[in-house]
């Protein structure tokens, strides 16, 4: 019988259980987009996963969506992040770097740019910047002729991974950023060969995943998406033909992975599961919703045909998570205060799990 603890084959990797720990972004990087020391014990501690994704990484300083966050797009963000894949290949972990461009979740305060979408139209809400929470602002309609400079963004940055150590990367093609800015009904109203019809609007995310597949190997690529999500106000009228025919494409270019969220109704994202002839990370649980991830719905997806399963809080406060799983372990509680604040309380300083004689 097939669980999380057996192994799995993922490309060239082989992975020694099928927990994926999910991006989660932290907030931690220093000034210019650097990874740090820190971090780089932050994610070797939790290098038992079968495979670890990082939090988003932006391409490009246009594509940057909060501030304190990492990049890959200058030499010296290569250089730092060198010190995260050693320490958690030294673990004897598996990493990618999940490539994000924010789009229109972005501001100017913290790029010095304003920030590009499909269609002039702004996210709903607020957007993080570096003196707090501001209405997100109007970004600029990107011009036909610019599009594709963006899209070849996230394989520039994938060739950046892969000479910083990492094993692969995935698109974040979810939650609002670029890709899902382009896949959405209302966030994007272009009337080009990037909008309108459904074909069209999956374009830039076969053309971004094409782009980094040329570049780093399919076995590299991996691409995560969320079906039908609200996020920033976007809206998707036709989710099971949109991400059926994006499926498709996807599947020509042989993909290491498709990561899916449990954003739409469960009979549709069977339906895509059996439209995806790949691995198919699942992602049971809702960003930001109050449930966090438990071995049940691992379990429960496991059976419905995921291949792996991707834990996003219960990774925060239990580094040793692997561990309590197998062995049905309290799962420790994350303090959500310490999510974005910086320093090291809240990110270096749960332990694993104190066993008592």
């Amino acid at each position: 019988m097939m669980t999380l603890f057996n192994s799995y084959q993922l490309g060239d990797l082989t992975l020694p259980n099928r927990v994926v720990m999910a991006p989660m972004t932290r907030i931690r990087a220093a000034a210019g987009g650097l990874a740090t020391p820190s971090m780089a014990t932050y994610y070797a501690q939790r290098a038992t996963a079968g495979l670890i994704v990082t939090e988003g990484v932006q391409p490009s300083l246009i594509g940057q969506s909060n501030p304190g966050t990492p990049g890959l797009h200058t030499d010296e963000q290569v250089t730092a992040w060198r010190q995260v894949t050693a320490a958690v290949h030294a673990n004897g972990g598996r990493i990618f770097a999940q490539i994000m461009h924010g789009g229109r979740v972005s501001h100017p305060d913290t790029t010095g740019m304003q920030p590009v979408a499909p269609s002039a139209i702004p996210a709903v809400g607020d957007v993080f910047t570096p003196t707090g929470p501001q209405p997100a602002p109007m970004p600029r309609a990107l011009e036909t002729t610019e599009v594709p400079e963006h899209a070849q963004s996230y394989a520039q940055a994938a060739r950046r991974a892969v000479d910083a150590g990492f094993d692969g990367v995935e698109l974040h093609g979810a939650n609002g950023y670029l890709i899902s800015q382009f896949l959405s009904s209302n966030g994007n109203l272009r009337t080009d060969r990037y909008g309108g019809s459904v074909a069209n609007r999956i374009r830039f995310a076969v053309e971004a995943a094409a782009a980094t597949v040329e570049a780093v190997g399919a076995h590299r690529s991996g691409i995560r998406l969320s079906p039908g999500a609200t996020f920033g106000g976007l809206r998707e009228t036709d989710i099971p033909e949109l991400y059926t025919a994006l499926l498709t494409e996807l599947a020509r270019l042989g993909l290491a992975y498709v990561h899916l969220e449990a954003t739409t109704d469960e009979e549709t994202l069977v339906r895509l599961r059996r439209a995806w002839p790949g691995t198919l990370i699942m992602n049971p649980t809702v960003p930001m919703s109050p449930k966090q991830t438990g071995r049940d719905d691992a379990g429960h997806w496991l059976g419905l045909g995921a291949d792996l399963i991707s834990f996003g809080r219960a990774f925060l406060a239990n580094p040793d998570l692997v561990e309590r799983l197998r062995n049905g372990l309290p799962i420790a509680p994350v303090d959500e205060a310490t999510y974005y604040q910086g320093g090291d309380a809240g990110y270096l300083t749960y332990s694993t799990y104190q066993y008592t004689a």
